[in-house]
């Protein structure tokens, strides 16, 4: 067991602010398309919740399941998001973003089997699948950037709502 104190991590915003701005923009880019393509901010929100379970991110865990519950999720579905193949909880095209996004957050698994893609396909249009499949990336990215800057969960509140 090793007893030493953590050490401390890079601050990414303040050594490389070029490169989190962009990172940020990436971020809003993605939100916009989705918005354009009506993929509905639920299902957004739990694609960012699954990918960070899957990686182990519980600052990104934190953050989404509050920004979840802020704007009306159940304490039941965020809960068993975890099983969701298991429960009755979620509609086929949440079943089918969650496939998804499992799909590219592990694609060291097997890549995107078409089966997945051909589900997704199936209940979204192209505007929406690429939409979800920039969310996917960019949730696994910053879940990268928080796990390896030793982003602490906890503080994080949602903004109030309008």
């Amino acid at each position: 067991m090793n007893n030493s104190a953590p050490i401390s991590r890079v601050a990414l915003k303040k050594i490389t602010p070029d490169v989190s701005a962009a990172m940020g923009s990436l971020h809003a880019a993605a939100v916009s398309a989705a918005g354009d393509a009506k993929v509905e901010p639920e299902i957004l929100e739990l694609v960012r919740i699954r990918a960070s379970q899957i990686n182990g991110c519980a600052f990104c865990i934190d953050m989404h399941t509050k920004d979840a519950r802020a704007a009306g999720e159940t304490e039941q579905r965020v809960h068993a998001l975890n099983a969701w193949r298991e429960t009755p909880f979620y509609t086929g095209r949440e079943r089918a973003a969650l496939a998804l996004t499992e799909a590219v957050t592990l694609v060291h698994d097997g890549r995107v089997p078409d089966a997945v893609y051909a589900e997704a396909a199936e209940v979204f249009d192209e505007a929406q699948v690429a939409a979800l499949i920039w969310a996917a990336t960019v949730i696994n990215a910053y879940n990268r950037i928080a796990i390896a800057t030793r982003m602490v969960p906890g503080g994080y509140q949602p903004a109030p709502k309008n």
